[in-house]
């Protein structure tokens, strides 16, 4: 028994041994890859389909994004709303999204329901109708939403500064115009789904408490699946030659909504795991240094934030927050006297050491069950990582100096690189 009468010795995060859990990986009889983390106190698990489906395939806007969220609009064996209740019948989830390069369809459910539930999902994967029923009150509620949108500041901030990043025509700087889904139709929508979905790469992650034979399962849903290799072709960036924007969106707006942004190297770059400790110094936690000069010293905002993008291809560095409009010139002078400190002085030991164990602690938090470790894995799988990026990226967030991270500061904090964005 501990002796409860003497406190626990304290230890700083960055003393921990982060190790994370290993895959293992099965294969299916037509080549499907499987990871899976067999994992967790609950008999409950998580299979996300991981598709090449996102917006870089489509040849029209909004194609790829329409086609992933109908998929549970119905098959010729259940209509959307019978679909959904066999669902809800087994107390179990499925969702799907739509990103970039990649499309998900994810199944959340007891363990002991997949078998259930394992035939509707490739019932959707290979029969999906998308009716033009439910592809019409798709395009009136999303033409509805973005009108509401568009009278936001921070949401035509975030897709001005991505076209200003990548260029309207990339697949990241592309945005959503109302006549986009006036174009859609049915037959357009089944040619995507027939070739990435139906015919496309499939790339399978299992995570939580697994069946014996979940090998077995998998097979009989996704086995003889038509699966065909998918390449992602590199497209060129078309960044704007101009650098400062100032847009008047609300004639009777109080807000702003400020964004700096500048092109930066994927997770493959050395740069990137370095960058991020530079990054949370900057602006990266509550406890940051945009965070302690413009919201705690000058008031000027309720919150900002930097981030590092996690695109498969091109990348950026982004600074964001929304700030009264008679401030946001301010607190564009503020982001850039930060940048300056950092480029000039190096960060004290007991700051960095600050950064390294919130992130370490992070870390550490986002490993505490098998969807969270089956997530680090997803980002290894699909970014094409070495297997040791994470013990790696470990290392780097340990041993990373004040020096390094002036250097890093000199290379990319620079104000004459970022695209300049105020929406009010």
């Amino acid at each position: 028994m501990p002796d409860r009468s003497v406190a626990p010795k304290i230890v700083d995060a960055i003393d921990f041994e982060l190790q994370l859990k290993p895959y293992e990986k099965l294969v299916l009889k037509n080549g499907v890859e499987v990871y899976t983390i067999n994992a967790g106190a609950e008999d409950v698990l998580q299979l996300e389909c991981v598709f090449y489906a996102g917006n870089w395939m489509e040849e029209q806007p909004l194609v790829a994004a329409t086609a992933n969220y109908l998929l549970k609009s119905g098959t010729t064996k259940h209509n959307a709303f019978r679909l959904n209740e066999y669902i809800d019948y087994y107390g179990a989830f499925l969702n799907r999204a739509c990103y970039n390069e990649t499309a998900t369809l994810t199944l959340s459910t007891l363990t002991k329901h997949l078998p259930q539930l394992l035939p509707v999902v490739k019932d959707i994967l290979t029969d999906a109708q998308m009716p033009d029923t439910e592809l019409d009150l798709y395009k009136q509620t999303m033409k509805q939403r973005l009108q509401v949108n568009l009278k936001k500041s921070d949401f035509v901030a975030g897709r001005l500064i991505d076209t200003y990043l990548f260029g309207e025509q990339h697949p990241y700087g592309r945005f959503t115009r109302e006549e986009s889904f006036d174009q859609l139709d049915r037959d357009t929508l089944l040619k995507f789904y027939k070739k990435y979905y139906q015919q496309g790469k499939l790339i399978l992650f299992v995570a939580g408490r697994l069946p014996a034979n979940l090998e077995q399962l998998l097979n009989d849903c996704f086995g003889d699946l038509q699966v065909q290799p998918v390449t992602v072709s590199p497209i060129t960036i078309q960044p704007a030659t101009e650098k400062k924007y100032r847009i008047n969106n609300d004639a009777n707006s109080v807000q702003g909504s400020v964004r700096l942004a500048r092109p930066f190297p994927n997770r493959k770059d050395p740069d990137f795991t370095p960058a991020q400790v530079l990054n949370t110094v900057f602006g990266g936690f509550f406890g940051s240094r945009l965070m302690s000069n413009i919201r705690e010293e000058k008031g000027y905002t309720y919150g900002i934030g930097s981030y590092l993008m996690n695109h498969l291809q091109q990348n950026a560095w982004m600074i964001s927050t929304e700030a009264g409009k008679d401030v946001c010139e301010a607190t564009i002078t503020e982001v850039y006297k930060e940048m300056q400190l950092l480029r000039e002085e190096l960060v004290d030991d007991e700051e960095l050491l600050l950064v390294k164990n919130y992130l370490l602690g992070s870390i550490l938090g986002d490993l505490d069950g098998p969807f969270q470790i089956i997530g680090r894995w997803k980002n290894v799988v699909l970014h094409g990582l070495e297997h040791d990026y994470f013990q790696k990226s470990i290392q780097t967030i340990k041993s990373i100096t004040p020096e390094q991270l002036r250097e890093l500061a000199n290379k990319y904090l620079q104000p004459k690189d970022f695209y300049e964005l105020v929406v009010v």
